[in-house]
């Protein structure tokens, strides 16, 4: 087994922090039991791109019980908690990541844990590792399939099927019910804030805060914003969204206005250049940014560094950039996913719907071998029912069945007032 990580003395606490993730895991966990007996991912390779967090341990290890050979790097040069990839190491699992890579060495890293075993499984957050085989790798893998984690990577994955490009078939684990309703929403919601908070340590109550898109991310963080005290303003281009922002009670105007009145702005847009140099210009003085979106595009950091008269970080993850009219903003994480790069991502509980997710989409993906057009699949409905199952049983809720009265009423045409 190869791996390249900070610093494997860590191990012994990052084994408490998977510890205490697994047991707010029950999902993930009653499939582990499953994988455990069943072993149905025996002898596959699977090279995964995914955050280095507690969660994904919790992920990587069912794996593994499962049968499967798995070699990990991250998929964020800030997300990896470096304890965790250490206890990783010593469970067996190659894993190539630390806090802190630069650009060379993220690339380098994906670069491995495809040379280090010809995956039969590829696993994305964000698609980089997907672009990176169909891009750079010119043998013939074995590839029974992939999956997709966040709604950024769907995008680009729904751009190759469209281009022609796909060279195998792909499950969308973004646009599962039971990832995006409630990962998307409250696990974002949250981690966002958390991450705010933890770089800051400011008060939201009060505060003016602007939200940059009203997806399923924008709305968990608008509402929790708004549940805090803040004063909240939504900005959209999609006319649909725009609407519900302004049925569900926020404030809808466009980013050059809003730029003008917001105290903290978080882009959650899925695009490049959300916020750029124009409206920083126009910000306060004192305006802080940060960005929950999954790359490090929404933000204009490349122009607020080129148009910066001067630049220095004011505390862990805060950066103070003083512009040519006088005024101050602060940039967190450096545009980064402020919420795993300033703080530790989702709650183990949301991502524990998530990963159950990602378990049985492996698994259906190596059960269907050669069955699959090679195009993105959303993930199957018995699967996402499957998910919603186990997790109303380990939260102790019951829910009514359908009478067969009920089920053939549902099945004619004919009954009517």
């Amino acid at each position: 087994m190869s791996y390249k990580i900070k610093d494997l003395s860590l191990a012994s606490e990052g084994k408490k922090q998977i510890e205490w993730a697994e047991r707010h895991m029950p999902t993930l966990m009653e499939i582990r039991k499953r994988f455990e007996a069943e072993k149905p991912l025996k002898g596959i390779n699977i090279s995964a791109v995914l955050h280095v967090t507690k969660e994904t341990a919790a992920l990587v290890k069912t794996l593994k019980i499962g049968g499967a050979n798995v070699a990990l790097a991250g998929s964020n040069p800030l997300s990896t908690q470096d304890d965790v990839a250490a206890a990783l190491v010593e469970e067996g699992i190659s894993v190539f990541a630390w806090k802190g890579e630069n650009e060379t060495e993220y690339y380098s890293n994906i670069e491995s844990i495809v040379k280090i075993h010809e995956p039969n499984i590829v696993m994305d957050d964000g698609a980089d590792l997907h672009a990176y085989i169909h891009e750079k790798v010119s043998s013939k893998l074995d590839i029974y399939g992939g999956t997709e984690e966040t709604t950024t990577g769907v995008i680009r994955l729904k751009a190759m099927e469209k281009d022609g490009v796909l060279k195998y078939p792909l499950i969308a684990v973004n646009n599962a019910y039971t990832k995006y309703l409630f990962d998307n929403r409250y696990g974002t919601g949250q981690s966002a804030i958390d991450g705010i908070l933890r770089a800051t340590n400011i008060l939201i109550a009060g505060k003016i805060t602007v939200v940059a898109g009203y997806g399923w991310v924008g709305r968990g963080i608008a509402n929790r914003l708004r549940g805090m005290g803040a004063r909240v303003i939504v900005t959209e281009v999609d006319p649909i969204r725009a609407l519900e922002a302004v049925m569900d009670g926020f404030d809808v105007m466009p980013i050059a206005e809003a730029s003008k009145v917001g105290d903290i702005f978080v882009t959650a847009t899925g695009n490049t250049k959300a916020i750029r140099v124009e409206h920083m210009l126009n910000m306060k003085d004192g305006a802080i940014l940060s960005n929950a979106g999954h790359f490090n595009v929404e933000v204009d950091v490349k122009g607020l560094k080129e148009t910066a008269v001067k630049v220095r970080n004011i505390r862990p993850y805060v950066d103070e950039y003083t512009l040519p009219n006088g005024k101050k903003v602060y940039l967190l994480a450096d545009g980064r996913l402020v919420n795993l790069a300033a703080a530790e991502g989702h709650p183990s509980e949301v991502m524990d719907m998530s990963f159950a997710n990602q378990a049985l989409a492996v698994e259906y993906l190596v059960k269907n071998r050669g069955k699959l057009e090679k195009k993105v699949y959303n993930m199957p409905m018995e699967l996402d029912y499957e998910v919603a199952r186990i997790k109303l049983k380990s939260m102790g809720i019951q829910i009514d069945e359908l009478t067969e009265e009920q089920k053939e009423y549902l099945e004619q045409w004919k009954s009517g007032t």
